[in-house]
């Protein structure tokens, strides 16, 4: 199953489960939805009562199916009589398939993400973008936020995901309702400027809805314009050498 990234503050009981060769050795991309990968997702959930499977693929390897539980990947006979877990490689070109595959499911798409329900501060031009969820009692997010001092032409979303302790909902709540959200995050991110209390409706359900289906499980988790996501506080020169990558505005959702 998933291992716990560096960097990332995670909840002591998370609610969600925890990635160049030939072309005919790729795994496909798409659930096949063929009467053997039907007959793989039946069989599977009948033997594993309460699990459900949301896709089933064919593999390189013949008669073994690749089988996408959440985020965690397995793989099985079209019998169902055994099922692997790790990591499926391809010897002559020396690829991780399985790692291939996750870091495509976790891709999201920037413009799809509900950006009004996030704290928007904008350095420079804001020209690179970077979505944060991030919980206002998280050492690696504040971190993180030192490191975004010394970064410059960024614009940074911050979704708040208020998961690690009972008062993090109180002071996520009390930061997005202040006169100023932005102002009240950084003094408290960085000075540890305690956010006086303040009531309004907020996003945070929406927010924590957002994280679980993004599979989300610890904080700080960064979404990158160009798809891809980061678990944990990258140090600067990584954030740097990403954000300098980017290159160009993301494409709007749709």
């Amino acid at each position: 199953m998933s291992t716990r990234p560096s960097g990332q503050d995670r909840p002591a009981d998370p609610a969600a489960p925890a990635r160049d060769g030939a072309a005919d050795r790729v795994l496909s991309t798409a659930p096949l939805q063929s009467d053997s990968t039907q007959a793989v997702t039946r069989t599977f959930e009948q033997r594993f009562p309460g699990i459900h499977v949301d896709a089933v693929r064919v593999t390189p390897m013949t008669g073994i199916y690749e089988v996408q539980v959440g985020m965690d990947l397995l793989y099985t006979d079209a019998q169902v009589d055994y099922v692997l877990q790790g990591s499926m490689i391809d010897a002559h070109a020396r690829r991780d398939l399985t790692a291939e595959r996750l870091e495509a499911l976790q891709q999201v798409a920037f413009g799809s993400l509900p950006l009004d329900h996030a704290i928007k501060q904008v350095k420079g031009t804001g020209a690179r973008k970077v979505a944060l969820f991030e919980d206002p009692n998280c050492g690696y997010c504040k971190q993180l936020h030192r490191t975004l001092e010394d970064v410059d032409n960024v614009t940074v979303y911050t979704f708040l995901f208020p998961i690690l302790t009972p008062d993090s909902a109180t002071r996520s709540r009390n930061i997005w309702c202040a006169a100023d959200p932005a102002k009240a995050w950084k003094a408290w991110m960085l000075d540890g400027q305690e956010p006086a209390k303040a009531e309004c409706d907020t996003p945070i359900q929406d927010n924590l809805a957002l994280g679980r289906k993004l599979n989300v499980q610890g904080t700080p988790a960064l979404f990158f314009a160009d798809g891809t996501r980061v678990n944990g506080a990258l140090p600067l020169e990584a954030l740097k050498k990403k954000l300098d990558a980017l290159g160009q505005e993301p494409a709007p959702a749709g």
